[in-house]
């Protein structure tokens, strides 16, 4: 049996499709690796300098430092932000899933309450969740609520904005061959939209956090929202920096998951996505 050379890879080479895969994602972090040291070498030089009271601006040492002395508290209190940000996530996905297929499935409907969807996003939410807080107290109804609240919108929108993107052409084909408008929206209209939603739901993912540290703000007996209120008025910066960057690293993981799922449900428009990139 003869063993030739072996076949080049779309990438021009011969690795595998793994190590392309590898080489793709190095080439993508490579450019904010850079400038997130960037950035953090500057950020310790300026703190190095003395011109700015450490008080308002530890180093980031500092900051690395307070995060390992409170490590156990910062993750403890985490976790619950962690899981009011997951429970709010899911139910927004849940109602606004749900009332993008209502609202595609019966136009009147879309008509009457696609206006009022825009308009509530004019009220603030910061100004949503202490009348939140005060109708259901401090456990955790008011911050699940107040997440889901946050994430409802773009779902909505995603999801909407993907059902009505369907060719007309498709659901004339799925009717001419006897499917019902349960069938339509099953085989075409629903596969169809999933960019659209995941791209909602990316969106969601990345201000779910926000929510919650609004939710915990407006009055909470735990989180890490709490917690970096309460260094604030403490004047605790250096641990307020490690709060507020575990809060952005879980807003990254939730949108990194998102994109995870979305490469395992929507196979198809990521790869379009990337041979055109």
């Amino acid at each position: 049996m003869l063993i030739g050379p072996p076949r080049p890879t779309p990438e021009g080479g011969t690795g595998s499709r793994p190590a392309g895969a590898a080489r793709r994602v190095l080439r993508r972090s490579a450019p904010p690796a850079g400038m997130l040291l960037l950035l953090l070498a500057g950020w310790q030089a300026l703190a190095g300098l003395g011109a700015v009271d450490p008080l308002l601006l530890p180093s980031p040492l500092e900051v690395v430092g307070a995060a390992r002395a409170d490590g156990a508290l910062l993750l403890a209190e985490g976790a619950v932000t962690l899981v009011e940000v997951v429970l709010g996530l899911g139910l927004g996905l849940a109602a606004g899933m749900t009332l993008a297929v209502a609202m595609h499935a019966a136009r009147p409907l879309a008509r009457a309450a696609y206006p009022l969807l825009v308009a509530s996003q004019a009220v603030p939410v910061i100004v949503i969740a202490p009348l939140l807080v005060l109708a259901f107290d401090y456990g955790i109804g008011p911050k699940v609520a107040i997440v889901a609240l946050v994430c409802f919108f773009p779902v909505v929108v995603g999801a909407l904005d993907g059902l009505r993107s369907v060719e007309p052409g498709l659901i004339r084909l799925m009717r001419s061959l006897g499917a019902s408008r349960i069938g339509v929206l099953g085989r075409v209209e629903l596969p169809a939209s999933l960019p659209h939603l995941f791209s909602g739901v990316r969106i969601a993912a990345s201000v779910a956090v926000i929510g919650a540290v609004f939710g915990e703000w407006a009055g909470a007996d735990a989180g890490l929202g709490r917690l970096v209120l309460l260094d604030l008025n403490q004047l605790e910066t250096a641990r307020v920096y490690a709060g507020v960057t575990l809060l952005g690293l879980m807003a990254v993981a939730l949108f990194a998951l998102v994109g995870a799922v979305e490469r395992l449900a929507v196979p198809w428009a990521r790869e379009a996505s990337e041979r055109s990139a």
